[in-house]
């Protein structure tokens, strides 16, 4: 009797396609699948040439300089992410103390900017102008006395000798 191929069917979603359909057995193929040919194992089994051999013996050997290349390499690699890290762990140090050094600057205009509005809202002018007259015996500038200049220099004058009557 001759050999029979039992093959099973399946849909797209992988569930079988004669179960639960009544059929007792599953599909047969027939006699007429197709044999896949298998070559002798003798023609892949045979061995490299004698050069091939030579020549991946070669390549798998290190010489010395090439293991001294590499030890370089390596030690410059491990030098530079050394560096690396160790320049980015003082970038983030400074980063800190610039940031605690601004918030410090921050902290004292805001406490020199207080300071000041309390000051000039304690000093009452109109007491200022009552002491400087009544006390002091000040008293207001007449025309006369009143000297006008042009100064193309900004905002002070620096007096160097005492400025003439007149």
């Amino acid at each position: 009797m001759g050999k029979r191929n039992y093959q099973l069917s399946y849909d797209r979603r992988g569930r079988n396609l004669s179960a639960g359909t009544g059929a007792s057995a599953p599909y047969v193929g027939g006699t007429a699948v197709r044999n896949l040919e298998v070559f002798p194992q003798e023609e892949f089994s045979r061995e490299p040439s004698r050069s091939t051999q030579k020549n991946r013996e070669r390549a798998l050997r290190m010489n010395m300089s090439y293991v001294l290349f590499l030890a370089i390499a390596a030690f410059l690699s491990v030098f530079t992410c050394i560096n690396f890290l160790k320049l980015q762990a003082e970038t983030t140090a400074s980063q800190k103390q610039l940031t605690r050094l601004e918030m410090n600057l921050s902290e004292l205009k805001l406490e020199n900017d207080s300071e000041y509005n309390r000051i000039v809202s304690s000093v009452d002018l109109e007491e200022v102008k009552t002491a400087a007259v009544e006390r002091l015996g000040m008293t207001y500038a007449v025309g006369s006395q009143v000297r006008t200049y042009d100064s193309s220099a900004g905002d002070y004058v620096k007096q160097f000798m005492e400025v003439p009557a007149g």
